[in-house]
């Protein structure tokens, strides 16, 4: 048996603008995914994946030859097989040693939490099938790659394009004040295909994206509260301006005393909060259950 892992992923700054290569940062989390693979006397590819109880919420078979699955119009068994396809050009002796395969995933963290079931995916189907999973990812999914260096990394990391190449390197944050951040889930998946989407109809000034880069460098020498709060307010601002949205704070936290900034593709998945445990219950009584603090979810 094969068995393969990736980290999850939240992204701290540079969504949107990341794509037009501004430096990001982003952190692994302990939250990942697993990929476990065996031969099997059965023809075909069966695969299975299952939640993080266990429960089975994907079946499906491919056939070898095509790589097409059994139920073509589910939409994840189209996406999966397109993976598939693109990591056998990738690698053409990718499944051509066996007639069939026995294949499970298993999260560990709810689908709906946004943090890379996606990207899990792709790293490791591309650790299974020896490919750069950075190709994969461009050849199938899309997208900046932050997400996939994360999958690959145990510490935080600065992230940009150049040249449309991924460029990373592993961080370590001094900061003593992550007690007061927490991550604070919307109780919705956002669509980042969607979000990326609509960012590239979007003209952007390259003095937008050094602000934004400037603002990621400048988080590494943070040494206050305060100062990461006025940071991550003047990161919300900005984004704002480019993609023509109200911040996340405006929309639904207006009252709220303390910082809250987006993560990711804007209108879903996890923001950030700072405060202390029973600023907490703010988000509860509006029915926000789902939080996390830094250090729970930083791998």
């Amino acid at each position: 048996m094969q068995k393969f892992h990736s980290n999850g992923k939240l992204l701290l700054t540079g969504e949107y603008v990341v794509l037009d290569g501004a430096t990001a940062l982003a952190i692994p989390t302990k939250y990942g995914q697993f990929l476990e693979v065996q031969i099997s006397t059965k023809d075909g590819i069966h695969w299975k994946s299952y939640d993080e109880k266990g429960l089975i919420w994907f079946e499906e078979v491919f056939n070898l030859t095509y790589l097409k699955g059994s139920n073509p119009e589910n939409t994840f068994s189209k996406t999966l097989s397109e993976i598939l396809i693109q990591a056998r050009k990738l690698n053409p002796a990718f499944l051509a040693e066996s007639k069939g395969f026995a294949v499970s995933t298993t999260l560990d963290f709810p689908r709906n939490w946004g943090l890379g079931t996606s990207s899990t995916l792709i790293n490791n189907i591309a650790q299974w099938a020896n490919v750069d999973a950075f190709e994969l990812l461009k050849t199938s999914f899309g997208g900046s790659g932050y997400d996939i260096a994360a999958a690959q990394s145990d510490s935080p990391i600065l992230y940009e394009l150049k040249n449309n190449n991924p460029k990373f390197r592993q961080i370590h944050l001094s900061w003593d004040f992550t007690n007061s951040i927490f991550f604070v889930h919307l109780n919705k998946k956002q669509d980042s295909k969607l979000g990326i989407a609509k960012y590239r109809n979007t003209l952007v000034d390259t003095k937008s994206i050094q602000r934004i880069s400037d603002i990621t460098n400048k988080l590494l020498m943070c040494y206050s509260l305060l100062d990461f709060e006025k940071l991550m307010d003047a990161h919300e601002e900005i984004i704002s301006e480019i993609i023509n949205l109200p911040t996340i704070k405006e929309q639904l936290f207006s009252d709220y005393p303390n910082t809250i900034k987006s993560l990711g593709a804007w209108g879903g998945d996890f923001v950030l909060a700072t405060g202390d445990t029973s600023n907490m219950d703010y988000f509860r009584r509006k029915g926000f259950e789902t939080i996390v603090p830094f250090k729970e979810m930083l791998l």
